[in-house]
């Protein structure tokens, strides 16, 4: 009926299948999938660079919705990897990133108490026009030097608090990032977690082998 081989039907299938165009049940049919939507963004992670800036080489326009700046007691994950005590306050900046206004990741970052943050009224109002916590520390002369980032894959459903902040629909994969922001001295600063939604992030790392440079001859 439609002029093709069941060959040539069987593998456009599987492509539409795998980019998330159809989705297949046995015993129930083939339906219309969630279409892949380009990422909000696609960062490399070779060279520590903030989101604000990756946003204005992008051209995306960054803002914020559901912010709350507030003293938190820190668990043991986070404790540990700022080198406190467990329950020790720090600031806890949490929101929903929106990106050209559609949301594109939701975020928390608790920073150590010995950074000397700009006063509450001015750093809600960077944070408010899209700045990122990292780019308040720079320019806070806080000395960071580099950042340990853990990727790992998380579930979000429409009832979770992130799932919620992100306008998630039924059960989806998501992507969430663990970074620790280390000064020059080693020791950790910031602590964040960023959890992306569908489509918000596309990483990629470039890596070379170690040895020997190549030698060029005239």
């Amino acid at each position: 009926m439609l002029g093709v081989s069941r060959g040539t039907l069987r593998v456009a299938l599987e492509r539409l299948e795998r980019s998330g165009e159809i989705v297949r049940r046995q015993g129930s049919g083939t339906f219309v999938g969630r279409v892949a939507e380009l990422p909000a963004f696609s960062e490399g992670l070779e060279v520590l660079e903030s989101y604000t800036s990756l946003a204005v080489r992008q051209g995306l326009k960054l803002s914020v919705r559901d912010l709350v700046i507030e003293e938190r007691r820190v668990g043991e994950g986070p404790a540990s990897a700022l080198g406190l005590e467990p329950g020790t306050a720090v600031v806890a900046v949490e929101r929903t990133l929106l990106a050209d206004g559609a949301p594109a990741a939701h975020m928390c970052d608790l920073v150590h108490p010995d950074v000397a943050l700009p006063p509450p009224d001015r750093l809600r109002h960077e944070v408010e026009k899209g700045t990122m916590v990292l780019d308040v520390l720079i320019e806070a002369k806080v000395p960071i030097a580099f950042a340990r980032t853990r990727v790992r894959p998380r579930l979000l459903t429409g009832r979770d608090t992130t799932g919620k902040a992100l306008a998630i629909s039924g059960t989806t994969a998501a992507l969430e990032l663990i970074e620790t922001m280390h000064v020059t001295s080693g020791e950790a600063m910031q602590y964040a977690t960023d959890v992306f939604a569908p489509g918000g992030v596309d990483l990629h790392v470039m890596r070379g082998l170690q040895g020997e440079q190549p030698v060029h001859r005239a």
